[in-house]
């Protein structure tokens, strides 16, 4: 049962790209998805029951400031983002996660790349399931990730999202 003293803050955002979903909690932004992903549901509810939290519709400086710099990003005014974060998963998934910050903004890698990256290569299935589990979308760029045969693979805001994103993100970079 969540505290009621603990509250996620959450809020709606129509971006260029669609409705997005995204939540703070304690100065950090714990949430930045999709609104009709469908992993959705299995986030949001991971993030209550980790936290200790239940939503509360309310706006936020740090929300404020994920919108901005959410549409600087979509408007390829940004490479990058400048956001307090709070990785929300297993000690794997946020080794993962780390390891997407840092991958450039305009390329790719494959999930077979992402698990030779974190040192477990027949880990490729759950680098995979990392990406899905991820609550923090743009801001933790698992777009970036493709197939091994360079298909776009999966994603939770749905492929032609994905795609969109790269497509942006190779526009951009390579002006």
């Amino acid at each position: 049962m969540a505290n009621k003293n603990h509250q996620i803050h959450i809020q709606t955002y129509t971006s260029a790209m669609g409705e997005l979903v995204l939540g703070s909690f304690a100065g950090c932004v714990c949430l930045l998805d999709f609104a009709n992903s469908p992993t959705s549901t299995r986030i949001k509810k991971r993030l209550q029951q980790k936290l200790q939290a239940e939503f509360m519709v309310q706006d936020d400086a740090v929300l404020t400031e994920t919108r901005r710099q959410v549409a600087d990003y979509l408007a390829g005014q940004r490479t990058d983002f400048n956001l307090p974060l709070l990785m929300v998963g297993t000690a794997f998934q946020q080794t993962v996660w780390r390891a997407l910050r840092q991958q450039a903004y305009g390329t790719t890698l494959s999930y077979l790349a992402l698990a030779k990256l974190i040192q477990r290569e027949t880990a490729v299935r759950a680098v995979a399931n990392a990406n899905a589990a991820n609550a923090i979308a743009l801001v933790i760029p698992c777009h970036r990730v493709i197939a091994n045969n360079g298909g776009l693979g999966g994603y939770s805001g749905g492929l032609a999202i994905k795609a969109q994103l790269l497509q942006l993100e190779y526009h951009y970079f390579n002006q």
